[in-house]
């Protein structure tokens, strides 16, 4: 991925090759800067390479989001402040080209808010929700088209720690029960291994894999999960390819 600044190319990715298995969990992991939001938006359609393809199954990429094969879930919720719970996570099934009656797109709204522990508030406004409470309507928004992809770009990250482990937990729970193929954004490494099959290292300057590493660590896991010596063994081999990978950003900027 290439843009034009001032008339200036900068490289922003660049020879990145990656195969998401189907049903995976797949961390995108790197410092500040390195791409990583830029490949999960060029992933799930929103922006073309300047070379190269995506390919989902047999399709490409706008062929897969026009069959409504993936769901995007964004650093913050974004809910639209005088819907309710439910009709957030309704508006993006009354929005797409499926011929979809209200009742039914609520009723799959409803199920999707039943499945992130929120079918009790399915009718509170946003303002009367939690940070938590609000990014797993959006979940729920995600899921209620029934995505077979879910990319989802730090969508805990302006949590409160606690609440952050929570909504792991959830995560995991969630794709365990639905099978679907997770891309997931973070700057977490505790995170990236408590979540992930494969956590996928990008450098910066420019954005690249620099470490596929694979998380052979049973599941479910939990809180006690992050205090094996298996767990923190990732954890190093992870951090220590991140500061490499910061050093070698700095010397090529």
């Amino acid at each position: 991925m290439t843009f034009t600044r001032q008339g200036v190319q900068h490289e922003v990715l660049s020879e990145l090759n990656i195969e998401i298995p189907s049903g995976g969990f797949v961390s995108l992991l790197g410092p500040s800067g390195c791409g990583k939001s830029t490949l999960l938006k060029i992933l799930g359609g929103l922006q073309a390479p300047s070379t190269g393809s995506v390919r989902i199954g047999d399709d490409d990429v706008m062929t897969a989001v026009k069959k409504g094969k993936i769901g995007l879930v964004q650093q913050k919720a974004a809910l639209l402040p005088w819907k309710t719970a439910l009709d957030n996570a309704a508006f993006l099934i009354e929005l797409s080209k499926e011929k979809v009656s209200r009742v039914e797109a609520r009723r799959r709204a409803m199920e999707a808010l039943e499945i992130v522990g929120l079918g009790q508030a399915a009718n509170k406004l946003p303002h009367e929700l939690s940070g938590g409470m609000a990014q797993r309507v959006s979940i729920a928004r995600a899921l209620a088209l029934d995505p077979a992809i879910l990319y989802m770009d730090e969508p805990f990250g302006a949590l409160d720690a606690i609440t952050r482990d929570q909504m792991n937990t959830l995560l995991q729970e969630l794709w365990q029960t639905t099978g679907k193929t997770v891309v997931f954004v973070t700057h977490s490494i505790s995170e990236a291994v408590f979540l992930s099959d494969t956590v996928h290292m990008m450098g910066a300057n420019p954005g690249r894999i620099t470490l596929s590493q694979g998380i052979d660590l049973p599941r479910p896991r939990d809180g006690r999960s992050s205090t094996t010596a298996e767990f923190i063994a990732y954890e190093d081999i992870l951090r220590e390819q991140l500061d490499l990978n910061v050093e070698a950003g700095r010397s090529a900027a």
